[in-house]
């Protein structure tokens, strides 16, 4: 490797088929982890303020299988060719244009773990101040900070290994949760499925609709964007052209899983601001629990912040800020980047615009997601000249080290998907998604011709589905891996 070529960043070459480890189950198990988020709650009661409990939930059904189609769309590409989300938008968006929308992304997602880590830390606090009479929350953030940041440095094994743990006590101190605040709001009269805050008629009650629609949309966009830095880490069959078997890892995870507890946590915060017309379950808990119960209700926030944090967020800021600094920066410096990021946004105060943020956010990153779709699928049709995204002079240099037709899709995209935010998520794909094949097909790949759309040839640029492990040569005195010399591909 050529000294300056920080393309070929150790961290960010292809994951070969033996070194995939993360199977259906274990999938699953990740997905309860990360979805039981207390964040979500503040989308169930904002909801409840202007629709009744039924159609909170079929709204956030809605938004939640949908961008659990996005996530299990774009994933393909970590599944099929063992890419990061960062080294994969080099072909969208340029070697060097790659950097600006990846970091966008890499620090909405350490924001995330900043929210989430204060969620955790006030958790914490509170089980300190009931056992020992302790009050420290910032002592406890930084500490429960640094703990998940080394779990994640660890790597994907020992991430997967905590949901396991993490998994079973969650799901069981939420449906506790439900059953007490749900009884907390009865014994004020209130019935939880007919209750609402300020009715909504016509037009705006549609409007409230699809903002819940949107909200849950836009809460998982950070994590669909760049769903491969997670899924080249799953087990798949090799030779396998069916394109559900190849992914079949994810789809549990991704359609069912995902929605059924990211619709427990909706509800739940519904039901919490029904009770105590505040969202915040460590509020609500604090007046519907004490002693041990209430100690364990906090433990299991903890175990929700810290199983979502190491796999949602950190891990793909990570797995981004190691692409923009090269091997210089590698993966562990990524993860501490991310931390440092995720406390200076002074997560504490950003809880009570969460909502609004949501919509904007999902503008931004669908209309990369519809980006990356209308690229991998619809213009390379799954084959990628993986080689030269690893080569600073290589077919995604284009002009300069930019794709101006990503650039310019993803701006527009992004600008028009928040002129309309009740409907940001879906504006965003299809725009992003649209604009992006117009401008690639017509105009940009007419100037910079690519390799897998002009001879779209199974053997030379498909990955695992002819059986490939994609392997990139890092040593100084040879600059192109031998298994690719040998397939021709240059």
């Amino acid at each position: 490797m050529k000294k300056n070529n920080y393309l070929k960043s150790p961290d960010l070459l292809p994951i070969k088929g033996n070194e995939r480890n993360i199977g259906m189950f274990g999938f699953a198990m990740i997905w309860v982890g990360m979805a039981i988020v207390l964040a979500a709650f503040a989308i169930g009661g904002g909801g409840i303020q202007h629709l009744p409990l039924g159609m909170v939930i079929l709204a956030t059904v809605i938004g939640s299988v949908a961008i659990g189609i996005f996530m299990s769309v774009i994933s393909d590409i970590g599944i099929e060719h063992g890419l990061s989300f960062p080294v994969y938008m080099r072909a969208p968006f340029g070697t060097i244009g790659t950097h600006i929308p990846s970091v966008v992304r890499g620090v909405t997602a350490s924001c995330w773990f900043g929210i989430n880590t204060y969620f955790g830390a006030t958790a914490i606090n509170a089980i300190l101040n009931l056992l020992f009479d302790f009050d420290n929350w910032l002592l406890c953030f930084l500490l429960f900070a640094v703990l998940q940041l080394i779990n994640t440095s660890l790597g994907i094994k020992s991430i997967e290994r905590f949901a396991d743990l993490a998994a079973p006590i969650i799901i069981l101190i939420a449906c506790w949760m439900y059953v007490t605040l749900a009884d907390q709001a009865a014994e004020q009269g209130k019935n939880i499925w007919s209750w609402v805050e300020s009715p909504t008629t016509g037009g705006a009650a549609f409007t409230a609709f699809m903002v819940v629609v949107m909200a849950n949309m836009g809460f998982w966009a950070t994590l669909a964007a760049d769903m491969p830095s997670l899924s080249r880490f799953f087990k798949a069959p090799k030779h396998e052209r069916n394109w559900f078997k190849r992914n079949r890892t994810q789809l549990i995870g991704n359609l069912i899983v995902m929605p059924v507890f990211n619709t427990f946590m909706i509800i739940i915060g519904a039901v919490s601001y029904i009770a105590v017309s505040n969202a915040d379950p460590i509020v609500a808990l604090q007046g519907a629990a004490s002693g041990f119960i209430l100690g364990i209700l906090l433990l299991m926030i903890v175990l929700a912040q810290w199983s979502t944090n190491t796999s949602a967020n950190v891990i793909p800021a990570a797995t981004i800020f190691s692409n923009v600094g090269g091997p210089k920066v590698p993966f562990w410096v990524g993860v501490v980047i991310a931390g440092i990021i995720g406390t200076l946004a002074q997560p504490w105060s950003l809880f009570d615009f969460l909502n609004t943020v949501l919509l904007i956010i999902g503008g931004i990153l669908t209309s990369i997601v519809g980006i990356l779709f209308a690229d991998y699928y619809l213009l390379r049709k799954r084959r990628v000249n993986v080689h030269d995204l690893y080569e600073l002079n290589g077919q995604y240099k284009y002009m300069h080290g930019f794709n101006m037709a990503g650039m310019i899709a993803w701006v527009i995209g992004g600008i028009i998907a928040n002129l309309l935010p009740a409907y940001s998520s879906l504006v965003g794909f299809v725009v992003g998604a649209i604009l992006y094949y117009v401008l690639a097909k017509y105009w940009w790949f007419k100037k910079y011709k690519q390799k897998e759309i002009e001879n779209p040839s199974d053997e030379k640029f498909l990955g695992i589905t002819v059986g490939r492990d994609w392997v990139i040569q890092v040593d100084d005195d040879l600059e192109v891996n031998q298994e690719l010399v040998n397939e021709n591909i240059t």
